[in-house]
């Protein structure tokens, strides 16, 4: 749908591979993109910045290993009886005067969000920034109905406008410079609403202001928002939004009808539990000892007349349960979507985020994503290879989720699907194997590569040429360490 129009108002972006898992492996898209010398430099400031600061934030606490120590123990005492905490969650939400919905899939999910809005009699919606929601292309399966998604989130914003995709977990638009984002705003604001100021700079605050005008009239006249949950809490009922700019404050406070979608993972047991997760999140994330703005609300409008009359809680599967299941894999469901492990991945920083073909970029989206999915199609498949396997990401998780582990899990299930490449895999393996358990077969090897090193080609043939396309074969040495060592211990033991 993207460039087209609906009700006099340009369409949302098409899903695409966000959110079917079609398009190109990581590999053909990284090779793309990579090429980007504007994308790189983008990413590249943006995630050193963020990653220093984060470190600054962390080094401030002495009980960091503690408090990281305890999240894992809490996420994983919760998805071990989920079923229990879930149950607990609906009770409290519709004590507090909400309703729960439970969505299967995301197909489920944007038909309950649809009938949900069309029930109200308005064509419109403000969102407040939600992986899961794009997760599920709700924006473009509202729009199939008539139905208007405004984003209100500055980088979700921009992403609008633009016509574009997010490619990071926390800034959905740190692919874009300041002024690319200037372009954005001149050339669209006006199709979507209130244009841009004339004359607009690329400074920071003309930008901010920009973009505060022209969705301050959609905060007034939305009678309906949208939005997820960074934790709910089962004991309560209570769900927690937190978030920089305050456009969350407006759309859980404003609109007289409320819908939260959220994974079912995001239940947390108990109100004490939050003490935790509020110190975790915002440090690795913004590097803030706080979030600006934590909204937490429990049930309907309470008694000073304050958040919506109508709430409506989506809990969304969407092969979460499958993961689950999974005793490796499903430690990726600890993730409070931070994006610390994007900010020091080296693959994420010189690929991007659109590379990965999922809304959930960067390293958590390599083992996350291909569980929700499947890994039926090439990019779903290719993920898992999407890292280096430097471990940098297990060492700044909040919750201690041990990528690098769940990686050769679900490389290894992929291999177990077979395939032509595979194939030719296992059986280079088997012939090495068999080779290594006979020494005299290894050395008489070994010495024949050395005798036949000036013949050696500088690109392996067949499907070894994708090794070498960006590497250099290994020059061989002029005879094997096995005979050196024998010539060179025998002449020291004669002495």
């Amino acid at each position: 749908m993207s460039g087209g129009t609906f009700l006099g108002m340009p369409s949302f972006p098409g899903s695409g591979p966000s959110a079917t898992g079609s398009g190109p492996s990581f590999p053909e898209a990284a090779a793309v993109s990579t090429r980007d010398t504007r994308l790189r430099a983008n990413l590249t400031h943006a995630t050193r910045t963020i990653r220093e600061k984060r470190a600054r934030a962390v080094a401030e606490l002495a009980d960091w290993a503690e408090l990281r120590a305890a999240g894992k123990a809490i996420k994983d005492h919760t998805l071990r009886h989920l079923d229990r905490y879930l149950l607990q969650l609906e009770a409290a939400v519709t004590e507090a005067g909400g309703t729960v919905h439970w969505a299967a899939d995301a197909a489920e999910a944007n038909r309950i969000v649809a009938d949900l809005v069309l029930a109200t009699g308005q064509r419109e919606v403000v969102k407040v920034k939600s992986m899961a929601t794009q997760e599920i292309g709700l924006n473009e399966a509202l729009a199939a109905e008539g139905i208007i998604a405004y984003e209100t989130d500055l980088a979700e914003l921009i992403v609008q406008l633009g016509d574009d995709r997010p490619s990071h977990l926390l800034v959905p638009a740190i692919h874009r410079n300041r002024e690319e984002i200037r372009d954005i705003f001149a050339a669209r604001m006006a199709q979507w609403g209130r244009p841009a100021p004339e004359g607009l700079t690329d400074s920071p605050a003309q930008l901010a202001e920009a973009a505060r005008l022209h969705l301050r009239e959609k905060f007034l006249r939305a009678e309906v928002a949208v939005c997820g949950a960074n934790f709910m809490v089962a004991e309560t009922g209570t769900l927690v939004v937190v978030e920089s700019e305050g456009n969350g404050r407006m759309c859980l406070t404003l609109p007289k009808t409320l819908i939260s979608v959220a994974g079912i993972e995001k239940v947390i047991p108990r109100w004490r539990d939050l003490e935790v997760f509020m110190q975790l999140l915002p440090r690795s994330s913004t590097a803030e000892r706080m979030n600006p703005y934590t909204s937490l609300w429990t049930g309907t409008r309470g008694p000073e007349g304050d958040g919506p009359s109508d709430f409506h809680l989506v809990l969304l599967d969407n092969g979460r349960t499958a993961a689950l299941a999974d005793q490796v894999g499903r430690q990726a469901l600890r993730c409070i979507r931070c994006s610390a492990c994007l900010n020091v991945c080296p693959v994420y920083e010189r690929a991007g985020g659109h590379a990965y073909g999922s809304v959930y970029p960067g390293p958590i989206g390599a083992v996350l994503t291909p569980q929700l999915r499947g890994t039926a199609s090439a990019i779903d498949a290719s993920l898992p290879y999407a890292s280096s396997l430097c471990g940098a990401c297990y060492e700044v998780c909040p919750v201690a989720i041990d990528i690098p582990e769940v990686l050769v899990h679900l490389r290894e299930r992929v291999a177990g699907q077979g395939g032509p490449g595979h194939r030719l895999e296992r059986a280079a393996v088997k012939a090495a194997g068999y080779a290594l358990d006979h020494p005299g077969v290894l050395a008489a090897g070994e010495r024949i590569a050395g005798k036949a090193r000036g013949l050696l080609p500088k690109r392996l043939p067949g499907p070894g040429g994708a090794w070498t396309d960006t590497r250099d074969l290994p020059e061989l040495p002029a005879e094997p360490f096995r005979d050196w060592w024998k010539k060179n211990r025998s002449r020291k033991d004669s002495r």
